[in-house]
């Protein structure tokens, strides 16, 4: 990929010296279904604007507007745990409540949460008003704070008109509690979803896609890789610059809401489920799950509720990158991840009939799946001839596992078979899947402030091209 060009080159260098149809899965639930989804006003609050230095009660004027903290302050040690320069640290059985009221409702909830410092666990609970602070009434369960990174909790909130929000720290004694980045969806939102062949877009932000360097998601708000973008997706036009979001990923994203389909993204911490009605960003919602190079292997359970997704009619597009590709320094590159989840899992061995080869591929191919028919290499976006690795990964197909696989690009010079393959298509019971081996070609060259990234998705046309009838494809609308 474009970001690795550098130390790549000086690897590689030290390695020589030594058709549509409708959609099949479940409907989502109606209160995700009625309207998309839009962020409350002034969300998400991530605490860095106000200053609060001592626990005693007291307003402080936050971005999203006055709150009230009450045995509570904003902390900016390097015990307290938070993206951004600051966030709230809890201690006894403080309190952090609006002053405000969001006019438009409150659908789903995200809050950030972790342990001060090194301080054992303790419990907390969302509480909800509907009569400006009068009285209050608790939302879904009690959450458990135990680690000492942030995690995110989600809550189903889904009270209409104006509704004011409360966190309280249950469990008293002298652990503390640190929160950030509270996201509020508006219930109901303002914009209606889109009719006739409209689909809806999963982008994965929760498995690392904005570690180190990295930006793979849709939209950055304070930080972090929020449910929904912003602004507003309502206001794109068909002249809207991919500027309008920020992520290095924004103009795949934009392209998909021009042709009247609806994106979102899983933020850090979101859940990866299928068939789970609490979730609501469950996988059933949406048509296509997008995962740009995850740096965060998937656990048992995401397994196998992508593949159960994918089997009951879900579309995977899947993108990898080089190996050495390790950006959070866990000890796993996405090819590792990629093929852990095909190889290392409760439903089926090498469900998508490929596997990704430990490689670190340059090069410009134009040895492409030559076909009139075939609608990601020539659908309705345009011909694909061409694609494009700054340091990407191939992949070995295997028909035997899966007889559906096919290759659509190779490298130079090799045969159009079973090695070497640069970017591949297969379906798995009635779902489909993608695979590009490198995330340089989605790559817009604008991302968050501070990341360097470079533009492969106008480096050539195809690789717009490819992006966009592959996800076609994927949602079953070509």
């Amino acid at each position: 990929m474009h970001i690795n060009r550098i130390l790549t080159t000086a690897f590689l260098g030290l390695a020589v010296a030594c058709t549509s149809v409708q959609d099949p899965m479940p409907q989502a639930p109606a209160a995700t279904t009625a309207t998309q989804a839009v962020s409350a006003t002034g969300f998400p609050e991530g605490f860095e604007t106000g200053t609060k230095t001592a626990y005693s009660l007291g307003s402080v004027t936050l971005g999203s507007g006055s709150w009230t903290l009450d045995d509570a302050l904003l902390g900016n040690t390097t015990a307290d745990h938070k993206t951004g320069a600051q966030s709230a640290r809890v201690r006894n059985v403080g309190k952090l409540t609006m002053n405000f009221n969001t006019t438009a409702g409150a659908g789903a909830v995200t809050v950030q949460h972790a342990v001060y410092g090194t301080d054992g666990s303790s419990s907390w609970e969302l509480w909800a008003s509907t009569n400006s602070g009068s009285t209050y009434a608790k939302v879904g369960s009690t959450i458990t704070t135990s680690s000492t990174s942030l995690q995110t909790a989600s809550f189903t909130v889904n009270l209409s008109g104006n509704v004011r929000l409360q966190i309280r720290k249950t469990s008293g004694g002298t652990n503390r509690i640190n929160f950030d980045n509270i996201t509020v969806q508006q219930y109901g939102g303002t914009t209606p979803p889109p009719t006739g062949t409209g689909k809806k877009f999963l982008f994965d932000g929760s498995h690392g896609e904005l570690a180190g360097n990295a930006d793979w998601v849709l939209d950055v708000d304070g930080g972090l890789a929020v449910s929904v973008p912003t602004p507003a997706q309502s206001g794109i036009t068909a002249t809207t610059s991919e500027t309008y979001w920020t992520g290095a990923i924004s103009a795949w994203g934009v392209a998909l809401a021009k042709q009247g389909h609806t994106v979102y993204q899983l933020p850090a911490g979101g859940r990866i489920t299928y068939g789970d009605a609490t979730n609501s960003q469950d996988l059933s919602n949406y048509a296509v799950f997008v995962v740009d190079e995850p740096n965060v292997v998937f656990t048992s359970a995401e397994k196998t509720a992508i593949l159960r997704y994918v089997q009951n009619g879900g579309g995977l597009f899947m993108i990898s990158d080089h190996i050495i590709s390790d950006r959070n320094n866990d000890g796993w590159d996405s090819p590792q991840i990629w093929n852990d989840l095909m190889t290392n899992n409760s439903v089926q061995a090498n469900p998508f009939g490929f596997s990704v080869n430990s490689d670190n591929v340059v090069e410009d191919s134009n040895n492409a799946l030559v076909s009139s028919t075939n609608p990601i290499m020539n659908g309705s976006q345009g011909l694909v001839s061409q694609l494009s690795f700054h340091n990407g990964a191939t992949m070995t197909l295997n028909p035997t596992a899966n007889s559906t696989v096919q290759g659509l690009i190779w490298r130079l010079g090799v045969a159009k078979g079973n090695s070497s393959v640069m970017a591949a298509s297969s379906t798995f019971g009635t779902g489909r899947v993608v695979i590009i081996g490198d995330s340089s070609p989605a790559d817009d060259g604008t991302g968050s402030p501070g990341n360097t990234v470079y533009d492969g998705w106008n480096e050539n046309v195809s690789h717009a091209r490819l992006h966009l009838n592959a996800s076609l494809w994927l949602a079953k609308v070509q």
